[in-house]
């Protein structure tokens, strides 16, 4: 056994239950709850962790995460970072699709397309409404991610194309 073995992101590929499903809905109701999810997320994917965005509904096909603005996001306009915000929309599809899998399914970004609506100031929520896999067969899925400012304005949308498929035996 090696030490990347031990890994979350590796755990969670070779579970025999939807590891991100359970940690959340232990997590969830409890103070702090969401937080501490997040930042397990965050350490499955440490470079998803630099936006330091909080998971806030996540649900079977919907996650709801949020980012706050901060000066090591912006660029040189002083608007959120076209690449912060492709994270934030990567971690939300990846989030919810995550949730909605089937216990023996995994999945990995095949590939990635955005369009940057508006400058985006202020405190980002993206939200995402995923297909639901019934099974681990190999498929495709894209998954839809829409990034808001406070106001409710649209500054960017988002889709991911996911490969689902079963998970390696362990």
């Amino acid at each position: 056994m090696k030490l990347t073995d031990l890994s979350l992101a590796s755990i969670a590929a070779t579970s025999r239950r939807n590891t991100v499903r359970d940690a959340w809905d232990k997590l969830r109701p409890l103070p702090g709850g969401k937080r501490v999810f997040s930042r397990l997320i965050g350490a499955m994917a440490p470079y998803t962790a630099t936006i330091r965005a909080e998971v806030e509904v996540l649900e079977r096909g919907r996650a709801e995460v949020s980012m706050r603005d901060r000066p090591g996001l912006r660029n040189h306009l002083r608007s959120v970072h076209a690449i912060a915000l492709v994270n934030l929309a990567e971690l939300t599809g990846n989030t919810a699709l995550s949730y909605a899998l089937p216990d023996d399914a995994r999945f990995i970004v095949a590939g990635l397309s955005i369009e940057y609506l508006k400058k985006a100031r202020g405190t980002i929520r993206a939200v995402c409404e995923c297909p639901l896999p019934e099974t681990s067969e190999r498929r495709e899925y894209e998954v839809p991610v829409s990034l808001r400012d406070a106001t409710g304005a649209e500054v960017a949308r988002a889709v991911l194309r996911s490969l689902v498929g079963p998970k390696k035996n362990p």
